[in-house]
């Protein structure tokens, strides 16, 4: 690796000082799982890099609370603790289902959320379950503050709108309703210690056996983690049934395609990603009835 300078901020006030300095070229650092990994393979995101600002100390960006009817998640919580919290296990059982899978223990400890979609890897697991529930997020610098869906904030793989003078500080749930269900599904290579190869969320709300709405998210199977707005709006006050079921997973190979045309992994791909939807829909639905 080379030599690099590393700052260390104690506050959120003093980090965003730093990174309003425009003569150097700064890169956030928290859990270091993907900076580290790019410097050491001189990855063109990172080559450049002359400071990292380890934010990992700012106790500000590191809690998980309730405001305003909201969740609240600190930027540098790692996996683990996300995992842990009680208010996530409560309210937020697809998200402590996504960050369950990602790496092993070691990496969960380290890995923090906001690293792992403003890095924006396809394969980002949290995206697809940190979109079906609207997350928003905080971003600010030295002279403004802002707060965007997070689909806005993804722009194309490894790139988001985050600016070089800026910093993710919170990211923002709204409380889902008890009455909704909901599902996470990773496919992988192995067990653990694996980039995903899908990623699906899915989050939904019935009324006498009907959909009253659905949220459905998907990674690694796109360019970046997506929503399905024009299949959820398909779904939408349809009745549950097997049948249907078999519609709607046929039809996310085509908005799959939409997106990305054919590709050569397509033939293996869609089928497989039809077919865990069709799945998921089935044992979310089961475990109601």
């Amino acid at each position: 690796m080379p030599s690099i300078e590393i700052l260390i901020p104690k506050s959120l006030n003093e980090a965003l000082g730093i990174l309003s300095d425009q003569n150097k070229v700064l890169k956030i650092i928290a859990g270091g799982t993907d900076v580290v990994t790019g410097l050491k393979q001189e990855s063109n995101r990172f080559i450049n890099t002359e400071v990292l600002v380890d934010v990992n100390h700012i106790a500000e960006i590191k809690e998980i609370e309730r405001r305003n009817g909201k969740i609240s998640i600190g930027a540098a919580s790692t996996f683990s603790e996300i995992f842990k919290d009680q208010i996530v296990s409560n309210e937020l059982p697809i998200l402590k289902k996504a960050v369950a899978t990602i790496g092993n223990l070691q990496i969960r400890n380290r890995a923090t959320i906001a690293g792992n979609f403003v890095n924006n890897a396809p394969c980002a697991d949290t995206v697809p379950a940190l979109l079906i529930y609207n997350a928003t997020i905080e971003i600010e610098s030295i002279n403004s503050k802002r707060e965007i869906p997070l689909q806005e904030f993804l722009q194309a793989p490894y790139k988001t709108q985050l600016k070089k003078d800026e910093i993710v500080t919170r990211i923002n749930i709204p409380v889902p309703p008890k009455t909704f269900i909901g599902d996470f599904y990773k496919l992988g290579r192995r067990q653990a210690v694996a980039i995903s190869r899908i990623t699906l969320a899915v989050l939904m709300e019935l009324n006498e056996n009907k959909i009253n709405e659905i949220r459905i998210a998907a990674g690694a199977v796109t360019p970046i983690g997506t929503r399905f707005p024009e299949l959820e709006k398909f779904a939408k006050g349809n009745e549950v049934n097997d049948n249907f079921f078999k519609a709607l997973a046929s039809k996310i190979g085509e908005e799959i395609i939409k997106l990305t045309g054919l590709r050569w992994s397509s033939e293996y791909k869609l089928p497989a990603v039809q077919q865990m939807f069709y799945q998921t829909l089935n044992r979310m639905t089961k475990r109601i009835k």
